[in-house]
């Protein structure tokens, strides 16, 4: 085991990015329901191309799954927290600081709405991203996390993939 301390290892650099991706997440929902009363407001524009709109999201990812009815809360969140829990292995076992803070922060992600769940029935949803007549759906700090972090280690992946292909070869 190495001399350094645990939070300058990659294990504790993902563990850090787990809180800070969770306290974010839920400090950003508790000030939209609470401060903002979005709820009661329905939508605010906040830039011309972002508006805090309120949305309850009793499914996953663009609304899929959502014929479960009461028991998705259930389902989705006993499925999250079993994919944390792999997460929770993988960010252990990496040497890499990268990966373990992509992983600690997907992790942070899947926990911020695996409490939705629970709290509220619903992950709660608020940022609306529009332009040219285009609109995103409306997503979250914890999605947002998610989506960045899957981004980077699809790119990480990518690119040491090809150079460790590239270095085994013989001409």
């Amino acid at each position: 085991m190495s001399g350094r301390p645990f939070m300058l290892r990659p294990a504790g650099i993902g563990l850090l990015m787990l809180m800070l991706v969770l306290s974010a997440d839920q400090i950003s929902k508790f000030w939209i329901l609470y401060g903002l009363d979005l709820p009661a407001r329905g939508s605010v524009q906040v830039l011309p191309f972002l508006n805090f709109t309120m949305v309850w999201n009793r499914a996953v990812t663009f609304g899929m799954f959502s014929g479960l009815g009461g028991a998705g809360r259930i389902v989705f969140s006993a499925i999250a927290l079993a994919v944390v829990a792999l997460l929770g292995v993988w960010m252990f076992r990496t040497p890499s600081k990268l990966t373990a803070a992509c992983v600690g922060a997907v992790a942070g992600g899947a926990v911020g709405n695996v409490i939705d769940r629970l709290r509220y029935g619903a992950v709660v949803d608020f940022l609306h991203a529009h332009a040219f007549g285009w609109s995103w759906y409306v997503f979250n700090v914890a999605d947002s996390a998610i989506v960045c972090s899957v981004c980077v280690l699809l790119a990480q992946s990518c690119l040491s993939g090809g150079a460790s292909s590239q270095a085994g070869r013989t001409p």
